[in-house]
């Protein structure tokens, strides 16, 4: 896979390709929101009506008070009355639509970043591990929850407050003109002064703010992975060291916002500054119409209203343009998600599992390599044919390829040349979910979930039944232990099983594979973490669950695959010899060195 396919978030040093990219998107990149904004059609409608309403009756308002201060000389008392009544029936309808468009946006805001964070976490949870080879799960965490609080901020409110202010900034230089076209233009000559600004300061505060934005998903980065790693971390007592890498990612992070604060502050200075400057300048131009007799004092008022509205608006939209720029960034950092082409893919139509999942698996001169790692061959041209309900052990040292097999049966990686079958049918014939399905793993490093024992097992087959799922455990050797905890199957096992020691979480595992009852079970040094009397009970469970299934076992202790019909032995990922047990040490090969060193130190401890 190339960088191209999954981009890091690395923060951008200055002149990047990234920072290049940024800016040349711009403001556009919101129209990537869309295809989320299209479900809600209707209200959306309806937050603009409601938001078009609000703008509407803002404007008239200045009216009603020309209509009142100028009421005050006329010697109708009911008419005065009148513009009174009107006054307060206006500013009603404005708190309504105010009220009324709050909700309608807010709950659009909410909605569609509900759905923005579904969608991107369906993709994530799909992605090869290639993909996780490139970016830190903290950072897609950050974009997950960072950039789309940001996007909520923006959809709930900034966008409904800039149509707003773009309303009436338009309606109030258009009853402006009416009112006096002359103090109009005086207004109309400051404009230009404001929006150069708006626009060069604008397209730095973009860039500083997507460069914030990969700060944070940085420090997010290199916080995840610490604690993660707490333990390790405090074994080793690199507390400090961990602390000053997380202070220095952090502090990046603030020196990044300062500049992106400053330059939004001296963009408001400008604007606002000009803005204000020109309406002094204008009321004093309007204060000496009115001594003319060229203007009444209510439609100087009235102008002076509109003239500060507009002033307001302007100052609003400088402010609501740094936060789309932001948004805009956010929404390139999820799109970038959202489009990510993965190396491993479903095919449009998938073929289903031929008779059922039979469980009859092909290696065909298969060559790989880790991404990032291209230059050393995991596999060098493996070929194996492993019968229905075989049980084959793969053996050898560390690096061998072992592990390997099963990462490309289970179609997290494909092979860069040759093909690998399932029931004579190649793996990329299938959707990953079709075979999967006949699979069922225990690996090294057990996952568990932070919720209780029970829901853990259950993981292996959402519909089990709590007998089900303590038949289960009673076969992996595990009922002893979990019946003996604070809640029995219900108790809370901690984040990755925290209350659990190595073995009792290799039970669980165990456990989860048994209940899924799979016609393939894959066995990655299922039982290193256990004690002899806990191993030898679940080897016999492995043996009566392995009846009828094909079963790979991958071991060091070969101990564990003495019985196997058949092992393969594995350097430098090639298969180097394969038979039985015995037949294996009589070779006097790789397996038999292997055996004699194994076997001896057990006598010598025993």
């Amino acid at each position: 896979m190339t960088d191209a396919n999954m981009t890091p978030t690395k923060p951008a040093a200055p002149g990047s390709a990234t920072e290049d990219r940024a800016k040349s998107k711009r403001i556009g990149s919101l129209r990537a929101l869309g295809p989320f904004l299209a479900p809600y059609r209707a209200m959306v409608a309806a937050a603009v009506g409601a938001l078009v309403l609000t703008a509407i009756v803002s404007l008239t308002l200045p009216l009603a008070v020309r209509r009142v201060v100028d009421g005050f000389e006329t010697e109708s008392a009911e008419l005065l009355d009148q513009y009174f009544l009107a006054a307060l029936l206006i500013a009603f309808l404005l708190a309504l639509g105010t009220g009324l468009r709050y909700y309608l946006v807010t709950r659009l805001g909410e909605r569609v970043v509900a759905d923005i964070r579904k969608s991107v976490f369906d993709r994530m949870i799909g992605m090869s591990p290639a993909f996780y080879e490139k970016i830190m799960t903290g950072e897609v965490l950050s974009r997950i929850t960072t950039d789309t609080t940001l996007l909520l901020s923006v959809i709930s409110s900034s966008v409904s407050i800039a149509l707003r202010n773009l309303l009436i900034l338009l309606g109030g230089l258009g009853l402006m003109m009416i009112t006096s076209p002359k103090l109009t233009g005086a207004v109309l000559l400051i404009v230009p002064l404001i929006i150069v600004p708006i626009v060069v300061l604008g397209r730095r505060l973009r860039t500083l703010s997507r460069e914030n934005q990969d700060w944070i998903a940085e420090s997010s980065g290199n916080a995840s992975e610490a604690l993660l790693s707490v333990q390790t971390v405090q074994a080793f007592t690199h507390e400090r060291p961990s602390a000053a890498q997380f202070d220095h990612v952090t502090e990046m992070s603030f020196s990044s916002a300062k500049k992106r604060i400053a330059t939004r502050a001296l963009m408001t200075v400008i604007v606002i500054a000009l803005v204000f400057t020109g309406i002094v300048g204008v009321l004093w131009t309007g204060a000496r119409d009115v001594r003319a007799d060229a203007m009444t004092i209510g439609e100087l008022i009235q102008f002076l209203i509109y003239a500060i509205m507009v002033a307001g608006s302007v100052g609003a939209l400088s402010e609501i343009w740094g936060e789309l720029q932001r948004a805009s960034g956010a929404t390139e950092r999820l799109v970038e998600l959202l489009q990510t082409t993965d190396s491993v893919a479903d095919p449009v139509a998938g073929h289903p599992l031929p008779e059922g999942g039979r469980g009859a698996i092909g290696f065909e001169d298969v060559r790989f390599s880790y991404p990032t790692r291209p230059e050393d061959r995991a596999l060098d041209g493996v070929s194996l044919t492993i019968r229905p309900g075989e049980t084959v052990a793969l053996v050898g040292p560390s690096g061998a390829g072992k592990t390997t097999i099963f990462q490309l049966l289970l179609r997290f990686y494909d092979p860069a040349s040759g093909r690998i079958t399932l029931d004579g049918t190649d793996l990329r014939e299938m959707t990953r979910a079709t075979f999967r399905a006949a699979m069922a793993l225990v690996p090294q490093d057990p996952v568990i979930f932070a919720t209780t024992a029970r829901e853990n097992i259950r993981f292996g087959r959402p519909d089990a039944s709590d007998a089900e799922v303590e038949a289960a455990a009673r076969a992996a050797a595990a009922h002893d232990f979990l019946g003996a905890l604070p809640q029995g199957y219900d108790t809370y096992v901690g984040e990755r099983g925290l209350m659990l020691s190595g073995g009792q979480k290799q039970r669980i595992a165990i456990a989860r594979a048994i209940l899924r009852d799979a016609p393939i079970l894959l066995l990655d040094e299922a039982t290193s973490a256990l004690d002899a009397e806990s191993e030898r009970a679940v080897q016999e469970a492995v043996a009566r669950l392995s009846e009828g299934r094909t079963t790979l076992i991958v071991a060091h202790r070969l101990a564990t695959v003495k019985q196997a019909d058949r092992i393969l032995v594995f350097e430098a990922g090639r298969i180097v010899a394969e038979g039985t047990h015995d037949s294996l040490v009589a070779q006097d090969g790789l397996y038999a060195r292997l055996a004699r060193l194994q076997f001896t130190e057990g006598l010598a401890a025993e």
